[in-house]
């Protein structure tokens, strides 16, 4: 890959461009491990922070469950016959309510530990509710004279108890009732009361409750009635609405936001009433990245299908983290431009380049991403940016200067960044259009460089066969 006079062939000064820009391939790769690491130790910084606060909260309720006496028959073969037995079981009915209006005041708050900081909030929770036998409870299979209306209960269900406020307030027709800890009797998560519910029989009954909860990062709501209403208003600015549910009304603003859900039984496919077996309880397992939420819901385990959610996350506006490791995957276009334009100089303008010299300036565009995150924990990503940005465009047109011999063509290499860097933000502003951007901005660079070296002897045949 020398001339006879020991000059290299552009194809060798292109062969040690990609070797070097591949040797950089190992620290470009350590910072992607470097930005997944101190995302974990922020994860655990916050969870630290919100310890004892209360998880992200899911709430469920309220029903009335009823415990009945059913009968149930088994065959079983005693001496190669079959034997049929009845034997008295204990049950459950649940009964949703008829309509549910809930309104949720959400109080955000920003905690910080150091560089880290997590969202908690205070949530006053307030509502009514309205419970009615349907008309056609006969088709349930359950026989009224044997349920227990007096021994019934009244069910709330919370995945993290520990965020309950003090003093939760709940009336029946307003009587106050008594709390017990628990999702029910037979266990679980949330509270619930004693009620008799003999009036049930005769006419609907009317819940009234309030309570305040404790939580972060998001809250959300099982519906389970036939007209669920939920209200939720709050001054964070960065809602994000998800779950299976999206909310009817909403308004976001610099100021907060009130978003007003509307859901019908017949969205839930689900009926009002429900048996199932005393103590079964349905547990559902809810996953909002980067937490996980289990909790109980107040639905008997014979009621099948997915417990359906309508989720409100606070949200941080701008994760760091994310955006530096997208700036990272970016990083090989970053190299395989600067390299582009010294081998130019190297090919075309006649100015010899070591291989030292292009390590060393690939190991500063390297260094670019380290900077970026480590700013970025400290003074956000849009400052960050800058400073790290100027520091590496700075430092590489400094140091082009000596091994170009030219100010002007280390000004080219100082533009070049520059706009590099400028495309960049905008290709990490743009998430939608990234990939669009990027194609044509590299088809415009290959195009330029197809244009300019097309009449490059890469090999050295020219200079060897006029010799």
């Amino acid at each position: 890959m020398l001339r006879h006079d020991g000059e290299r062939t552009p194809g060798f000064k292109l062969a040690l461009a990609i070797v070097v820009g591949l040797v950089l391939t190992i620290p470009l790769f350590s910072v992607w491990l470097l930005v997944y690491d101190r995302k974990t130790q922020s994860e655990e910084a916050t969870a630290s922070i919100t310890a004892g606060w209360g998880g992200p909260q899911a709430i469920a309720g309220p029903v009335i469950v009823i415990p009945y006496r059913a009968t149930a028959t088994e065959t079983v073969i005693e001496n190669g016959q079959s034997v049929t037995r009845s034997r008295e079981v204990r049950r459950e009915l649940t009964l949703a309510p008829e309509a549910i209006e809930l309104t949720s005041s959400v109080r955000p708050e920003v905690r910080k530990r150091s560089i880290y900081q997590a969202v908690v909030y205070g949530a006053q929770m307030t509502g009514k509710a309205r419970f009615a036998f349907p008309p056609d409870l006969a088709r349930t299979g359950v026989d009224p004279s044997q349920m227990d209306m007096s021994r019934a209960e009244l069910r709330f269900g919370l995945s993290d108890p520990r965020g309950l406020g003090a003093n939760p307030q709940v009336k029946v027709d307003g009587q106050p009732l008594r709390l017990q800890p628990g999702g029910g009797s037979s266990g679980g998560r949330g509270f619930f009361a004693w009620l008799d519910a003999n009036g049930l029989n005769a006419r609907p009954i009317g819940v009234e409750f309030a309570f305040d909860l404790r939580g972060n990062e998001a809250l959300s709501l099982a519906p389970q009635a036939g007209d669920t209403r939920w209200t939720v208003r709050s001054s964070w600015p960065s809602p994000s609405f998800g779950g299976e549910f999206l909310p009817a009304n909403r308004s976001v603003t610099e100021k907060g936001f009130t978003a007003v859900y509307r859901i019908g039984n017949l969205a839930l496919g689900r009926s009002l009433v429900s048996t199932g077996d005393a103590g079964a309880t349905n547990v559902i397992e809810r996953v909002s990245p980067p937490s996980r939420t289990n909790y109980a819901t107040t639905a008997p385990a014979a009621d099948t299908g997915p417990v359906q959610t309508a989720q409100i996350s606070l949200i941080q506006p701008v994760d760091p983290y994310s955006q530096v490791n997208r700036a990272t995957k970016y990083g090989f276009l970053f190299i395989g431009f600067t390299f582009l334009a010294l081998l130019m100089f190297d090919v075309i303008g006649g100015v010899r380049v070591s291989a030292v010299e292009y390590l060393l300036m690939g190991a500063a565009l390297v260094l670019f991403f380290v900077l970026l995150l480590a700013f970025a924990e400290v003074i956000g990503f849009t400052f960050a940016y800058v400073v790290a940005s100027a520091a590496i465009a700075g430092l590489n047109t400094a140091y082009s200067a000596a091994v170009l011999s030219s100010w002007g063509r280390a000004g080219f290499i100082g533009g070049l960044l520059v706009g590099l860097y400028a495309v960049l933000y905008i290709l990490l502003s743009l998430e939608a259009f990234s990939l669009l951007i990027g194609s044509l901005l590299l088809f415009a660079a290959l195009a330029g460089v197809m244009y300019a070296t097309r009449r490059i002897d890469w090999g050295g045949r020219r200079a060897a066969t006029e010799a």
